[in-house]
């Protein structure tokens, strides 16, 4: 077969790839052995080159390969019911909007279904570790973010799912599958009431800020008179938002999240204290094997520091020594209580108490500074610069030392006479 055919052969679907080879081998003939190898090997990994070659396929196919459905995309969902939300826009694992399906089966499950009913990302009930609605801030209409932390399909990593809904109710035509919304109701409040309802058998429920764990002291510019539950802050120079939650502490909300439940945190401590910000630095370490990791998260607003520093110091995070227990409490092995982690934590100054202080100290110690300057003073030696009334007004010092001289001889004539 000559060299040529081969090519002819191994690419009989892609016309432009032969023409990319037949343009590079007139170009430089010293590739033609190079791409006569390619096509060889291409075509010994064929079963039957002449079929394939037969076959009555596109040579331009207008479509990519779809990828095989997530786990819990196909049967899993045949025989249950479940809830349709239409048009809802996903941000993790990918910007579009799908189709969300809220299961209510416990082999079901939550997935993203495009256009074409085709399951474009899934996870089922019994994977998944930690949901959240929370706020998004800095928007003018009110909306909430649903966040996701499940197992992937080997369990060694985390897989993700965040999508957006306004705070509104959904509009006719939205719902669809045995989702139905009475009077008043949200895409919220039916997102929240669906999937804890199929959480209760795994006791687990969508975890919401709380004005108990914590509320930011700032003025919110774009919706004013409402309570705000995030922190702004930087990572990097990738900016974000922390949440101080029950369960944990998350960064979002750009790819990838981060989630930092209280067993996994070694301690919490500030760096770079200022008069108007600061950094916060959390340190985890996933299991007992692993080594401990440093997320640092800068530019953080004073006005905010007594939230963090209370809810810090509440679930006990600001001493590494505390970690096992906090580790121990959620497999209840030691039956560690809460009020027990809350004590030890209060019988030590803490590494943020610690920081507060100093800061507060600097900054009265620059107070103290000011009040006590006199700019008169400058060069002089101690006990002097005092000065009477006659001084300020031009008429020069008074010298306490020649009155006292000029009484004495006074006081000697007067007797003299």
């Amino acid at each position: 077969m000559s060299p040529a055919s081969m090519i002819e052969q191994a690419f009989a679907q892609r016309r432009d790839i032969r023409q990319r080879i037949n343009a590079a081998i007139a170009k430089s003939p010293e590739l033609s052995s190079l791409f006569e190898a390619i096509a060889q090997h291409v075509n010994d990994l064929q079963p039957d080159s002449s079929q394939l070659h037969t076959a009555a396929l596109p040579e331009h196919p207008s479509k990519k390969r779809k990828l095989d459905p997530p786990p819990g995309g196909s049967s899993d969902w045949g025989n249950g019911t479940f809830h349709s939300f239409n048009d809802i826009s996903f941000s993790i694992p990918q910007r579009k909007k799908l189709k969300l399906d809220i299961g209510n089966s416990p082999k079901q499950g939550i997935r993203g279904r495009n256009a074409a009913g085709d399951v474009e990302t899934s996870v089922e009930w019994r994977d998944i570790r930690e949901i959240m609605c929370l706020p998004v801030p800095e928007k003018a209409q009110a909306q909430h973010n649903l966040c996701v932390f499940a197992a992937a399909s080997d369990g060694s990593s985390s897989n993700q799912m965040l999508w957006t809904v306004p705070d509104i109710s959904p509009k006719e035509g939205s719902l669809s599958g045995g989702a139905t919304a009475a009077p008043g109701e949200t895409y919220r409040s039916l997102l929240i009431s669906a999937i804890n309802k199929s959480l209760k058998i795994y006791k687990k429920r969508v975890v919401e800020p709380s004005d108990t764990e914590f509320t930011s002291q700032l003025a919110q510019a774009h919706r004013k008179g409402e309570t705000a539950y995030h922190i702004k802050a930087f990572r990097g120079a990738k900016d974000g938002f922390l949440f101080l939650l029950s369960t944990g502490i998350i960064w979002g909300f750009k790819k990838p999240l981060e989630f930092f439940p209280f067993d996994v945190i070694e301690s919490v401590s500030y760096t770079s204290v200022l008069q108007r910000t600061f950094n916060l630095n959390i340190a985890m370490r996933k299991d007992a094997n692993s080594d401990v990791q440093e997320f640092e998260f800068s530019m953080i607003d004073q006005a905010d520091f007594a939230g963090i520093d209370a809810y810090i110091k509440k679930h006990g995070l600001q001493d590494a020594s505390m970690a096992e227990q906090r580790r121990a409490k959620k497999v209840n092995v030691n039956g560690v209580e809460a009020e027990d982690v809350h004590q030890a934590g209060d019988e030590a100054e803490g590494e943020l108490e610690k920081a507060a202080r100093e800061a507060q100290d600097l900054e009265d110690e620059d107070e103290e500074e000011d009040e006590n300057f006199d700019p008169g003073s400058e060069g002089q030696s101690e006990g002097e610069g005092d000065s009477s009334e006659e001084d300020e007004l031009g008429n020069g010092p008074v010298n306490r030392e020649d009155d006292m001289v000029d009484e004495e001889l006074g006081s000697e004539a007067e007797n003299d006479e």
